[in-house]
């Protein structure tokens, strides 16, 4: 992790507040609430969810999920369920709200875990965040900005292997693509384990009449 301190932890910069990503976390850059646990310690708080969303990545998210749905909305189900939650807008005959969600909710929630892990992670603490106006601690940016870099890095080096044919190339680029992978599924879980811990800590300040039905 000591990599991390590689990259600066001020808040989001303008350009980094662009594109559909950048849309959702730059409207939580500014506040000053944050979660009760940072990313990094996330691990600690929760072991067994940050170990169980790297094991099986899409039965966290559809658990997640659920858990912040009715968190917000006790007793609600999967009724306020969109793809994304609609976070991130659509792309072609790819529109949340009108991709079955209203027939086959827990299906189409399936199906987001499984080809969408990090979307679907970001929409579920996306959720929480905008409940509770938090925001990114220096930790938050500091993970996200270096996930960023080694994603853009290792798609770079797979484009470049495909141009420049060198004596092991292959070898190079396999160990970005590992490295990127690696760290994508640490911070999903720890995204994922902090989304949890927040959820069930928030569950116990409230009042009895307010907490969700599991």
């Amino acid at each position: 992790m000591s990599c991390l301190f590689c990259f600066s932890g001020d808040k989001l910069g303008p350009e980094e507040r662009k594109g559909k990503y950048g849309d959702l976390w730059g409207q939580y850059a500014d506040n000053d609430a944050t979660f009760k646990v940072k990313l990094c310690g996330a691990p600690c708080a929760e072991p067994a969810c940050w170990m169980g969303s790297m094991i099986c990545s899409p039965c966290a998210q559809y658990k997640l999920r659920h858990m912040a749905l009715n968190h917000l909305e006790p007793g609600s189900g999967w009724s306020n369920y969109k793809c994304c939650q609609g976070m991130f807008g659509g792309c072609c005959c790819i529109q949340p709200g009108n991709m079955g969600e209203d027939s086959c909710p827990q299906c189409c929630m399936c199906l987001e875990g499984c080809c969408c892990p990090g979307m679907a992670v970001s929409a579920s603490q996306g959720m929480i965040m905008q409940r509770y106006s938090l925001g990114l601690d220096s930790d938050d940016v500091r993970i996200i900005r270096c996930n960023n870099c080694l994603q853009i890095l290792a798609c770079v080096a797979s484009c470049l292997n495909i141009c420049i044919d060198c004596e092991g190339d292959d070898a190079i680029v396999g160990c970005i693509n590992l490295i990127a992978d690696i760290v994508f599924c640490c911070v999903s879980g720890c995204m994922t384990a902090r989304v949890y811990h927040e959820i069930n800590e928030r569950e116990k300040e409230a009042p009895k009449g307010n907490r969700m039905e599991r």
